[in-house]
C-alpha cells in the first residue's frame, strides 16, 4: 500500500499537510484525505507492535481511580441514557485495567471486553450487542475501516456505537495539536470524518461532546 493512500477509505486523493521534525527519534509525516477527511500517519512510520505494547504498559488505568472513572463518565453517561435495562454490550479496546465495563455492569448491564493486547478473544465478535463502546482506542487503529465495520456488524439493529476520541479541528490547527504527539496515535478523526462514516452506515452521528460521538444503527 502506498504511503499516501488513506487508511480509512483507501482513496489516493490525499495530500501531505505536516512534517514533524522536532521528534527525538523519528521524523513523522501527516496526510489528509480529501474524501473522508481523516488525517493519518503513513504505515511505514508506525511503531512496531512490541514498541507499541511497551508504550501501553506505561498506562495506569486503575478501576479504583476516581479521576479515571470521571473521565469515562463522558462515555458511560450518554450511553446509559439511551440503552434499555439489562442490555448486552462490548467495550472494545478495554486496555490493561478494564473499567468502563465495571461501571456499566454496576448499572445492571452485561459487558464483554476486547483488547488486542490485554483481552484478545476474537470470539466476542460472534455475538450481537445492544451497545458497543470504544474509548481512546480508534486513534490507534492500523486498519480502521475493517475494525470499525467489524464493530458495526456486531451491533444489533437499533443498537448504539459510542466512540471517544479527540477530534481534529482542522488542518491549520493540527501542527500545534498536542494529541498528535503520542507516538501510538496514528489516525485522527474530525466531525467530517464521522459524517463520512455515517453515510457509509446509513446513520447520523450524534456529537454529544467534543470527544464523544454516538451512532444508532438503523432498523430495517
Amino acid at each position: 500500500m502506498s504511503d499516501n493512500r488513506c487508511v480509512l477509505c483507501e482513496s489516493y486523493d490525499t495530500h501531505h499537510i505536516f512534517c514533524d521534525d522536532t521528534r527525538m527519534e523519528d521524523i513523522r509525516d501527516y496526510y489528509h484525505c480529501n474524501i473522508c477527511s481523516l488525517i493519518f500517519v503513513p504505515p511505514v512510520q508506525r511503531l512496531a507492535p512490541d514498541e507499541e505494547f511497551q508504550r501501553y504498559e506505561l498506562h495506569e488505568n486503575d478501576p479504583e481511580d476516581s479521576n479515571y472513572r470521571k473521565f469515562l463518565n463522558r462515555m458511560s453517561k450518554p450511553i446509559l441514557e439511551r440503552i434499555h435495562p439489562g442490555s448486552y454490550g462490548l467495550d472494545f479496546g478495554s486496555g490493561p485495567g478494564p473499567t468502563l465495563n465495571i461501571m456499566l455492569e454496576k448499572e445492571g448491564h452485561t459487558v464483554e471486553v476486547f483488547d488486542i493486547y490485554y483481552a484478545n478473544d476474537p470470539s466476542v465478535f460472534n455475538n450481537k450487542y445492544d451497545f458497543i463502546t470504544t474509548t481512546e482506542t480508534v486513534e490507534h487503529l492500523f486498519r480502521p475501516w475493517d475494525e470499525l465495520n467489524r464493530l458495526w456488524s456486531s451491533l444489533k439493529e437499533g443498537g448504539w456505537l459510542g466512540i471517544m476520541t479527540k477530534r481534529s479541528g482542522g488542518i491549520q490547527e493540527f501542527k500545534n495539536w498536542y494529541y498528535k504527539n503520542d507516538d501510538t496515535h496514528v489516525i485522527f478523526f474530525s466531525d467530517d470524518t464521522f459524517r463520512w462514516l455515517g453515510k457509509q452506515w446509513g446513520a447520523i452521528p450524534e456529537f454529544v461532546s467534543d470527544d464523544v460521538v454516538l451512532f444508532k444503527k438503523p432498523s430495517d
